[in-house]
């Protein structure tokens, strides 16, 4: 038998796994690549002309390493919130800052509460740390502000986790709903509140920011509207001595050099931002028209992009989605009971809402074929 180095015990527990298989690793199984890519809530807008001009400018400067402080983008970020400097922490996407909450937060053993269908990647973060995941159902769509709650007292929970808006549902709470919730409870419970679509959302689901919660993370991320998903960055906001807990863990680095150029040029052109908004929702109305007309059944977003109900149970919406892929059309869907009836569809180019148009009566008829 070969010797080998041994792994942590709570390492060699876990399974290998990834929360999401890219689209780059279907492209390599299929032989080919996508036609529509609008499976990953990317912006296919891509990022502000003044952000690409200003990351071409830094191409040469990029021999040098990037400021470990994040100095100007945690400045500019704190300027645009209307917050302290020492309110702020930049990572490498929310995924990143999410690994770095678990660390600091979750020992082995500590119960963890989500919703069952929300985003993977929380829960891979908790299973690395030790934590045991408590996942409570949807409810009527959306995440359930009061079986959380309920959850969090009958267990003692040390964190729960909220995105809003949803993924993968694209609903919402209204920002007064998140702080009665917020309110509720106990001050030793870690309240990560993520706001990755929050820059689509109406303004009434953004509670104002309150820094003198020691106990409420909120992360944004420039992922999104701000069409920078391939730099990984994005921040937290929170009370000055939970965000001065994050220096103990984070990787100084880990925030590239022309990541934080690219932040940095985002946030100062706010007028890009209004435009990508303004697109997201017309592209939002066009989606759910598609799913009318194909018989399917839209549900409301706040985010750049729209569920589709295809009725009956996850079978078919799985035979719909596969029926697309087949056709080189890129979308996901959420994988847990009751929410797997549905497709979830990003907004993208008119081109390529132009080719979801044309291949979902067919990957819908096939799919009610064969049930």
């Amino acid at each position: 038998m070969t010797l080998r180095p041994r792994q942590a015990p709570i390492i060699d527990a876990l399974p290998v796994t990834v929360p999401f298989v890219g689209p780059e690793a279907q492209e390599r199984a299929r032989g080919r690549p996508f036609r529509a890519r609008i499976g990953a809530n990317e912006s296919s807008f891509g990022p502000a002309p003044y952000v690409i001009a200003r990351m071409q400018e830094a191409a040469r400067d990029q021999w040098m390493y990037c400021d470990p402080e994040r100095y100007e983008l945690r400045t500019a970020i704190a300027q645009h919130l209307s917050v302290g400097y020492e309110n702020v922490v930049v990572g490498e996407g929310i995924d990143g800052l999410l690994g770095l909450v678990a660390r600091l937060f979750v020992a082995p053993g500590d119960t963890v509460v989500t919703s069952l269908g929300a985003y993977p990647t929380f829960n891979f973060h908790v299973d690395g740390s030790g934590g045991r995941l408590l996942k409570v159902a949807y409810r009527n769509d959306r995440e359930d502000l009061e079986g959380l709650l309920e959850a969090v007292r009958r267990e003692n929970a040390v964190m729960v986790y909220l995105s809003n808006p949803d993924n993968p549902m694209g609903t919402w709470w209204e920002a007064d709903e998140i702080m009665r919730f917020a309110d509720a409870l106990p001050e030793t419970t870690m309240f990560v509140l993520d706001e990755a679509y929050g820059e689509t959302a109406p303004a009434s689901a953004l509670p104002r920011i309150d820094i003198d919660r020691p106990n409420l993370i909120r992360m944004r991320t420039f992922s999104k509207a701000y069409g920078l998903a391939g730099i990984r960055c994005g921040y937290a906001i929170g009370e000055k001595e939970s965000i001065a807990a994050f220096e103990k863990v984070r990787n100084h680095y880990g925030t590239s050099r022309m990541a934080q150029i690219a932040g940095l040029a985002a946030l100062a052109d706010q007028a890009y931002l209004a435009e990508v908004k303004r697109r997201v929702a017309a592209g939002r109305q066009r989606l759910a028209a598609i799913a009318r007309d194909n018989g399917l059944s839209p549900i409301e977003s706040a985010t750049n992009f729209v569920t589709m109900g295809c009725g009956g149970d996850g079978a078919l919406a799985l035979k719909v989605m596969q029926n697309l892929l087949d056709r080189d059309v890129f979308i996901r869907k959420p994988m847990a009971p009751v929410l797997d009836r549905c497709i979830r569809v990003s907004v993208g180019l008119d081109h390529e809402l132009d080719i979801f148009a044309q291949e979902l009566p067919k990957a819908v008829a096939d799919a009610r074929a064969s049930s």
